[in-house]
């Protein structure tokens, strides 16, 4: 099916164009002359209509049409927008905090089959992919916490808050992934090297999987609820920053672990998941004042998309 076009201004135009006005004054009636017409059955007049040249088959194939050219290109916009984006310090943290978050699930993926499938536990290739159920319930879970009672907890901030609703509220719900990143991160990498219970390593897999859902919804959120009228290309600003610290990641994993071993590995890793989340500490108390002084900007790159045509 030819793709179909739709010239917004062309509309508008057309609504504001004198012809138009005309007709629609015309058929302004008072509520009397309405009842008085009530019975009577009047043709319909045909509104004016711009004039269409017949498209034929070989102009439907045609890679380039001319009046495509004269449509204004906002392709370099959505090229360079996000890009600009990383100078708004809630964005640039927002793709910040999803990446470091990803960053540890991706590190298990990483070692799980190393851990699993070698001494002491010798999962068969089936039981290591039985084990990523941990993960499943955890996400769950995750959601839930995020979800559920991360609405009822904002929503308790924002009456404590005079009503009003603060983008940094929902980054308090960070407070238990203190405690379940580096714990989780021990338990996995540690614990596989004291040779633990094969559960404890199973349920490690679940907390690190909660924590990366707690820290992706939480990170969107925040970014979300700061800047809505740049969202859709604000996320991708907070999806670039997120691809290049996991891309990263998986290039460095596997010399780290070698050369450290499990054990000393993933200390550093706790400890460094422990310094990552602390981050938000600085946005509760700093992220608002952010906010407003980037106000103008905000507002310029709003229009901006919005005359693009890119609301969502």
């Amino acid at each position: 099916m030819e793709e179909t076009n739709y010239s917004r201004s062309a509309l508008n135009r057309l609504d504001n164009s004198p012809k138009t006005k005309a007709i629609l004054t015309a058929h302004t009636t008072t509520d009397d002359e309405k009842v008085s017409r009530s019975m009577e059955v009047e043709p319909a007049e045909e509104l004016p209509t711009s004039g269409r040249k017949h498209t034929t088959y070989l102009d439907k194939l045609r890679l380039i049409r001319t009046a495509d050219l004269r449509k204004p290109n906002g392709l370099l916009g959505m090229v360079t927008r996000p890009l600009i984006f990383l100078t708004f310090p809630v964005i640039a943290y927002a793709g910040f905090s999803y990446g470091s978050n990803l960053v540890w699930f991706n590190v298990l993926n990483g070692t799980a089959s190393l851990i699993l499938s070698g001494e002491p536990y010798n999962f068969p290739a089936w039981a290591v992919g039985l084990s990523y159920v941990s993960p499943l319930v955890g996400v769950a879970i995750g959601s839930l916490y995020t979800g559920l009672f991360g609405d009822w907890c904002v929503l308790k901030l924002a009456r404590r808050n005079n009503g009003v609703l603060e983008a940094e509220h929902r980054l308090w719900l960070f407070l238990p992934s203190l405690l379940l990143i580096p714990g989780g991160l021990i338990l996995w990498g540690v614990g596989a090297a004291q040779a633990i219970n094969w559960f404890g390593c199973v349920f490690a897999m679940g907390v690190i999987a909660a924590t990366n859902t707690i820290g992706l919804q939480l990170s969107v959120s925040y970014c979300i609820d700061s800047y809505r009228d740049l969202s859709g290309e604000a996320m991708v600003t907070v999806i670039l920053v997120r691809n290049t610290m996991s891309f990263a990641v998986g290039y460095g994993l596997t010399p780290w672990v070698t050369n450290m071993g499990l054990q000393n590995a993933f200390i550093v890793a706790a400890f460094a998941g422990l310094l990552q989340c602390t981050t938000f500490f600085f946005f509760v108390k700093f992220g608002k004042g952010l906010r407003i002084k980037s106000v103008p900007r905000y507002a310029y790159y709003a229009e901006q998309i919005a005359s693009s045509g890119l609301v969502h």
